[in-house]
């Protein structure tokens, strides 16, 4: 039977408020801005959509096509680009450019507009590198490039990288924790680890970047990371280690980066990560600076010192007074779910009300990344700096167990569509934004974030209970991750082929490396 041939209305107005009139009433002056905008949305008097009926006789009739016409476009959920084939249509929000934009015009507001058009483009298909797309009309993830690239970044260097011989550590971890993230079997590596390591470990306790350089929290932090990963820690001498650390403890609570180094959040962290991973004792070495102070323990004073890294803004700073910083919000959220449970110690040290707006506002559209600072771009490696995040921040709010009944703070899908459509590159490795080249750094991160984006995490407070294998610091042990369920991969636009492992909340490796940390230094008392 042959389909009438009726007009239908198929584009939507929108109504304004142009009559002048306020839009609130005298109470809700005294209610706070979140407040009033939720009883804004629940109002008649706002910005809304006016359905085909109500439109009425305003319609033009350009507006109109035949209802043929209309049931053969719904008939097929894809959007035809010519040589692109079928793609799945793209969500508005990642398919089009901010409404409301700042007059302003500044050097870093015009990078803004760049970065937003090409990560536009790459999220709606109209430009494409990579052809070979998911179930949701996306790209898939380049595993084997990408496993090709890190295995090539821990082969040998051209004579310009002499100027990264400091962050030799660095290097490392980022090519065997990325190789790690995908599943790879790195114990291959152990020996060639070992022997790049053991000249780098000072007599004094602690890690240089390179040979004959003095030990500093960051490359400490990356060589353990790397020997844990290919089963090496047995080279660290842990008495030394505890030395060490115990001299940068300052009698704030904080813990500098290097011995008269500087004085920030990366320190305690990465101090904090070395303490828990090798089990060694909390107590603090009798000639530690910070006795003279009255401090005893690793731990004294440290989550107040962490909470002066908040700022006005909700963000943490590198340190009190500090701008606000993605990857200081991480390393201090992750000290403090070290130092005790993330649903006591978070609250008990930050506001988290201001940092959950403060990391929610890093996360622009069309992009969906994660930016670093307030008027930044957006940038790959704060996938994981400020994705992981919110594992940890999840477990402040909603306290411990297996609760299936959370609801997600962020946007999951967002960060997946950004990595797998902007951060990727077609000859393998993954960038910071379009336009610029892939390196291990954002690799590692990039794939961390996207696993954050793609898993659960729940902490639990008795996970580890036997006296056999407990720690000194037994809760950054005490996390389960649970891999999405198909219809959560169906909600974040991924295939299950583009799955990434799970990734540790806190100690950002495998969680079976974690576990295998704790059962070799557990039960130790002393060295």
């Amino acid at each position: 039977m042959r389909k009438a041939q009726t007009k239908r209305r198929i584009s939507r107005r929108v109504n304004f408020n142009r009559s002048g009139k306020s839009m609130s009433t005298p109470e809700d002056d005294d209610l706070p801005p979140s407040k009033r905008l939720d009883r804004l949305l629940l109002s008649e008097n706002r910005i809304q959509e006016v359905t085909t009926e109500e439109a009425g006789e305003e319609a033009d009739e350009g507006d109109y096509e035949t209802e043929e016409s209309v049931e053969e476009e719904q008939s097929n959920p894809y959007d035809v680009h010519g040589w692109m084939g079928k793609l799945k249509i793209t969500p508005a929000l990642y398919s089009t450019l901010p409404i409301l934009k700042d007059d302003l015009k500044t050097e870093t507001s015009v990078k803004q507009d760049a970065v937003a058009e090409l990560c536009r483009q790459l999220m709606s298909g109209e430009e494409r590198e990579i052809h070979d797309l998911n179930s949701h009309g996306i790209p898939r993830l380049q595993r084997q490039k990408h496993i090709k690239f890190m295995h090539k970044s821990l082969g040998t260097y051209p004579p310009a990288y002499q100027a990264m011989d400091a962050s030799r550590p660095w290097i490392l971890y980022w090519a065997l924790a990325g190789l790690a993230h995908m599943g790879e079997d790195v114990s291959i590596y152990r020996d060639r680890c070992i022997q790049t390591f053991t000249p780098l470990q000072n007599k004094d306790g602690g890690f240089g970047g390179g040979h004959g350089q003095t030990s500093h929290g960051a490359a400490t932090y990356a060589a353990t990371l790397s020997l844990a990963l290919v089963n090496g820690l047995e080279l660290i001498d842990r008495r030394s280690m505890w030395q060490w650390l115990g001299s940068l403890k300052q009698p704030s609570g904080g813990f500098a980066m290097a011995v008269d180094g500087e004085v920030d959040v990366r320190g305690a962290y990465c101090s904090m990560v070395v303490v828990s991973l090798l089990n060694l004792p909390l107590e603090l070495p009798p000639d530690a600076p910070a006795r003279k102070a009255g401090l005893t323990s690793f731990l004294d004073r440290l989550g107040e010192w962490v909470g002066r890294c908040q700022t006005f803004e909700g963000g943490i700073g590198g340190a009190p007074d500090n701008e606000a910083h993605g990857a200081y919000a991480f390393c201090g959220l992750a000290c403090l779910s070290i130092i005790d449970a993330p649903h006591r110690s978070i609250p008990q040290n930050l506001n988290v009300d201001r940092l959950v707006h403060w990391l929610v506002s890093r996360q622009p559209a069309p992009e969906g990344g994660f930016s670093g600072r307030t008027n930044k771009l957006v940038d790959a490696c704060y996938s994981h700096w400020v994705g992981g995040c919110w594992a940890l921040l999840e477990a402040a709010i909603y306290g411990p167990g297996d609760d299936q009944n959370r609801k997600t703070l962020w946007n999951r899908e967002a960060l997946v569509r950004y990595t797998l459509c902007c951060s990727q590159t077609k000859q393998g490795g993954l960038r910071d934004k379009p336009g610029t080249r892939q390196d291990g750094y954002h690799t590692n991160y990039s794939l961390a974030g996207l696993s954050a984006a793609q898993n659960h995490w729940r902490y639990h407070e008795s996970l580890v209970s036997e006296p056999e294998d407990m720690t000194n610091l037994p809760t950054p042990f005490q996390w389960t991750g649970h891999l999405a369920t198909e219809e959560e991969r169906g909600w974040w636009a991924f295939d299950k082929e583009d799955l990434v492992g799970l990734v540790h909340p806190i100690f950002v490796m495998p969680p079976q490396v974690v576990d295998r940390c704790r059962k070799q230094f557990s039960g130790i008392v002393g060295f």
